[in-house]
């Protein structure tokens, strides 16, 4: 069974994270899945651009916590889509979640359906969004991301346009119908633009996520790392699979 699904329109390839049982969160079977489709693509000369979207109701959960990824293969995944010589953008219709949003950090451009919600969650399962913040500290607004990361507040797709997590939100909108007429305008002009113009603008625009990459990525894989083996990050974790608060909440 296939975890990405993958169409093609005009130069388009949309890749969607097909795993509503789990709310599309991040398991090693779907990082590798989504690896090699994002490989394929900026192999392919046939593709100007990838979206990146989802079935169901969740974009992406974060990490799965019965089959977690490994680390370094999570940082080489989240490099993999910024450093892809192709545009990805995100189309997003429902909840994104911790780990989630770094996928969104990662993309060079976003767009979220107004009934889309945001949380960066990891404090509240006793650990921290350690990897997802080698995208999203260069890409957000510094206020606003230690709001949100310090209290695993939700917040809507305005907001996250507004702090930079998105490009755009949609307005009122049905089944996606919001966002696709956001993303209409941007994908006609990523068709009209030449491939190898494309990769080089793209270099200039993520020069400075890569750098983040190169300086931080082994020191955050390791605090990852640490911070899922440790005793809260378990009771978080078990807490949050029994649907209970932990002992933490006050």
């Amino acid at each position: 069974m296939t975890l990405i699904g993958r169409t093609r329109t005009r130069g388009v390839e949309t890749l969607a994270l097909d795993s509503p049982a789990t709310r599309n969160a991040l398991s090693a079977a779907l990082v590798g899945e989504l690896a090699d489709a994002l490989r394929d693509c900026g192999k392919d000369a046939e593709v100007r651009a990838v979206v990146l979207t989802h079935t169901g109701n969740t974009f992406c959960a974060g990490a799965d916590l019965r089959d977690p990824p490994d680390p370094d293969a999570l940082v080489a995944l989240l490099r993999q889509i910024v450093e892809l010589p192709k545009p990805v953008v995100a189309r997003v219709t429902g909840h994104v979640r911790a780990g989630g949003l770094g996928l969104l950090g990662c993309c060079d451009i976003a767009a979220a359906s107004a009934t889309a919600s945001f949380a960066l969650t990891e404090v509240r399962i006793g650990v921290a969004p350690a990897v997802i913040s080698l995208p999203l500290l260069p890409r957000t607004e510094p206020r606003a991301l230690a709001r949100y990361a310090l209290t695993g507040e939700r917040f809507d797709a305005a907001e996250a346009a507004r702090i930079g997590l998105l490009t755009a939100a949609g307005g009122d909108g049905e089944d996606g119908e919001d966002v696709d007429a956001v993303l209409e305008p941007v994908l006609d002009g990523l068709r009209r633009s030449a491939p190898e113009a494309l990769a080089e603008t793209k270099r200039l625009l993520t020069a400075r996520v890569l750098a983040a990459f190169d300086r931080d990525a082994a020191q955050l894989t390791a605090l990852s790392a640490r911070l899922f083996a440790s005793a809260p990050a378990r009771e978080g974790m078990t807490a949050f699979l029994e649907r209970r608060d932990p002992p933490w909440v006050l």
